[in-house]
């Protein structure tokens, strides 16, 4: 409804339509910037009760699925650090996403394996890539005749692998059978059912 004022004319008062607003002649040439509207609330994440340190989980997705893991540690957002143990399934340190897992039942004993140096794996800058290192590659990728650099494990991310996972597989090798569990994969087979298995 527009809205109006009251004149008098004489004796009496009408209300008469206030003036219409006139456009404006020039725009702005930039949009005026308006802050983005964010709807997602961000909610810490709560771990699934299955996903203790010591667990052995098997990966559903990535390079290295059907393979079965021991969980470290839990980190920030719903991620997880694992390790195969390199040696017994040729899985290193990595971060997987808690919703491509699923939880066995069996848990390794993480008794003897330095603290520190989980922490400091855990930390979300020991993942990031190098970028001069990926621009080099990538040069090299779209120059014909050469071939692009292989990546190379540094010495500090080998020996960090070797020392966290020479406690864990002194305690593998405890349990009979334990090493051949973790280095063999998993995968189903025609007439399982998964929703019936018990992990």
């Amino acid at each position: 409804m527009s809205a109006s004022t009251t004149k008098t004319f004489g004796k009496s008062t009408r209300s008469v339509p206030a003036p219409a607003e006139k456009a404006q002649k020039w725009y702005p040439a930039e949009d005026e910037a308006k802050p983005r509207q964010v709807r997602k609330t961000i909610r810490p994440w709560t771990p699934r009760q299955t996903l203790v340190p010591g667990t052995v989980l098997i990966l559903l997705a990535g390079r290295f699925r059907g393979k079965r893991v021991v969980l470290l540690k839990t980190l920030d957002q719903g991620v997880l650090l694992v390790t195969g143990p390199f040696k017994i399934n040729g899985v290193p340190l990595r971060r997987v996403n808690s919703r491509y897992v699923i939880a066995t039942s069996y848990k390794v004993d993480l008794t003897g394996l330095d603290e520190a140096k989980i922490e400091e794996v855990a930390k979300p800058k020991y993942f990031t890539a190098d970028k001069a290192q990926q621009k080099a590659g990538e040069e090299a990728f779209f120059k014909q005749g050469e071939k692009p650099q292989k990546k190379e494990v540094t010495s500090s991310r080998a020996a960090d692998q070797k020392a966290i996972d020479k406690a864990l597989i002194a305690n593998i090798k405890k349990v009979d059978l334990l090493a051949s569990y973790l280095a063999s994969s998993f995968s189903l087979r025609k007439g399982d059912k998964p929703h019936e298995m018990k992990w």
